[in-house]
């Protein structure tokens, strides 16, 4: 067995990522797909790629610190969303999420997967620039530079190739450690080869996100100053840069390039939406260890007169007393947020959650119902009106509002989570299992969602609609688990021959 298939096996061990893809084309296996304009197309089909999406989020997952918080998750979807809507070559689902570190990064994985910390959003000093670095992000999918990687290290050689695509999702975007030591086992010119490629996707992907970013009406200057400020900042840091220097490398000339593309649409200022003030102010309350000096932080602020938006500080201030265990407190600042703005999903929901803190359970039920009434599309105000059912101990009536919601947002863990809860306080067993193997198979782990269907469907308790639907779910992931398994054993057969 060669080196680089020694190493490309602890990197498949360690991201569970490329097993269900990486196809060798001496494998015996051909796969005849339609190109479509794009070459890297017919190396993977969507199917395949949505795989690998699902196989790199459980990586993501259990590596980072992913957070599933449903009023942050909404408001970083509603601004992906609207870039992806402005961007003239985007099609298939991107999923957007958060990573609960202060890193000041971002990145897209397959399958439209497009990470961002939380030390991004707290760094940005104008939503336009996080929407420039997310419309970035967004131009890696759509233009499928990780497919066109494959591709490109095509002309290499096959295990220089697999090394180099898990290098650069376990490094760049999971242990930039580990992604270092598999680069470093490969030959000089494979590594020039990627360095060279991954400079062209970057000025591509600045061009078709500075467009994207004019589009969405957002400033399309915003993605240079941003860069720059980085740059300059980073001067006084010397080995302490912001990682997403580290990922996505500055010059002055790549500065100079996205202010002449820029230029290109004129200047514009959109102020920042309330919104992207709330998240900000809910990342800086969590990113304090201890609640008192969060709380000490915000009061002084709002004292002071230190800050850009006092709706969004009062916010910060009311979720510091909230942790600060000062309930009473809490209610008061979130009172006069109500009084303001009574739509806004993060002042109802942060109501309601005190009004549960105080035992006033039927209150917080009722605001949570009218609220989830008046506005049905908010997902975070369903799952909180949820929440709050299965802790007064409702299970069946918040099974019944997940099961709603599970038909607006399929595949997503976090849901599924809830829904196997409260399948279980309402004693479904077959739902139980049945919710808990589609939270293991969005993670990724397709054999023990696949164990869990299985049991489902040996309940009692479980009726013929839902055996039958249940039935074929198992059969198609039993299929595309077959399917991994001959494309793993066709990968490693020919890397053993080499």
């Amino acid at each position: 067995m060669t080196s680089f298939t020694f190493l490309f096996r602890r990197l498949l061990v360690a991201t569970g990522v490329f097993a269900l893809v990486c196809v060798s084309p001496a494998s015996g296996q051909s796969f005849d797909l339609p190109d479509l304009g794009n070459s890297s197309d017919a190396m993977m089909s969507t199917g395949a790629e949505v795989r690998l999406g699902r196989a790199f989020m459980r990586s993501v997952r259990a590596a980072l610190p992913v957070l599933d918080d449903p009023i942050l998750t909404d408001y970083l979807e509603s601004l992906g969303n609207a870039l992806v809507a402005a961007d003239r070559h985007a099609t298939g689902d991107f999923t957007f999420f958060l990573i609960d570190e202060p890193v000041v990064n971002a990145f897209a994985g397959p399958g439209g997967h497009i990470g961002v910390y939380a030390g991004l959003i707290l760094a940005a000093e104008t939503e336009s620039e996080l929407a420039a670095v997310m419309a970035h992000e967004i131009a890696h999918v759509t233009q499928r530079h990780l497919m066109r990687g494959f591709e490109d290290q095509q002309k290499i050689s096959i295990p220089a190739t697999a090394l180099l695509v898990a290098a650069a999702i376990l490094g760049a975007q999971v242990s930039s450690d580990a992604g270092m030591a598999a680069i470093m086992s490969i030959q000089a010119a494979a590594i020039q080869r990627q360095i060279n490629f991954t400079r062209d996707n970057e000025n591509e992907a600045d061009r078709l996100g500075i467009a994207t970013l004019a589009h969405a009406g957002h400033d399309p200057h915003a993605m240079a100053g941003f860069f720059g400020r980085l740059a300059r900042s980073s001067r006084l840091y010397e080995n302490h840069a912001p990682e997403f220097l580290r990922t996505h490398p500055v010059n002055s000339n790549r500065i100079a390039d996205a202010l002449a593309r820029a230029d290109e649409f004129g200047a514009r200022q959109r102020p920042d939406s309330l919104r992207f003030q709330l998240a900000r102010a809910n990342l800086r309350e969590r990113s304090y260890a201890r609640a008192e000096q969060s709380v000490a932080h915000f009061r002084d602020t709002l004292r002071e007169g230190r800050h850009r938006n006092e709706t969004a500080e009062r916010y910060g201030y009311a979720l510091a007393l909230e942790r600060a265990r000062d309930v009473a407190g809490a209610q008061a600042e979130t009172a006069k947020l109500l009084a303001a703005h009574p739509s806004l999903a993060e002042f109802i929901v942060l109501d309601a959650r005190l009004d549960l803190q105080r035992g006033q359970t039927e209150r917080a039920l009722n605001h949570l119902k009218q609220a989830s009434g008046l506005y049905a599309d908010s997902w975070p105000l369903r799952i909180a009106y949820a929440e709050a059912l299965i802790s007064s101990g409702k299970p069946a009536r918040a099974l019944d509002e997940l099961v709603a919601v599970e038909r607006l947002r399929p595949g997503n863990a976090m849901l599924y989570d809830l829904l196997e809860q409260a399948a279980m306080k309402a004693g479904h067993k077959a739902a139980t299992h049945r919710f808990r193997a589609e939270k293991l198979y969005a993670e990724g782990d397709t054999e023990p969602a696949i164990r869990q269907l299985e049991i489902a469907l040996r309940q009692r308790d479980i009726a013929y609609h839902d055996a039958a639907r249940i039935q074929a779910r198992l059969d198609a992931w039993k299929e595309e688990e077959r399917d991994r398994k001959r494309r793993e054993k066709g990968l490693f057969g020919e890397r053993d021959r080499s």
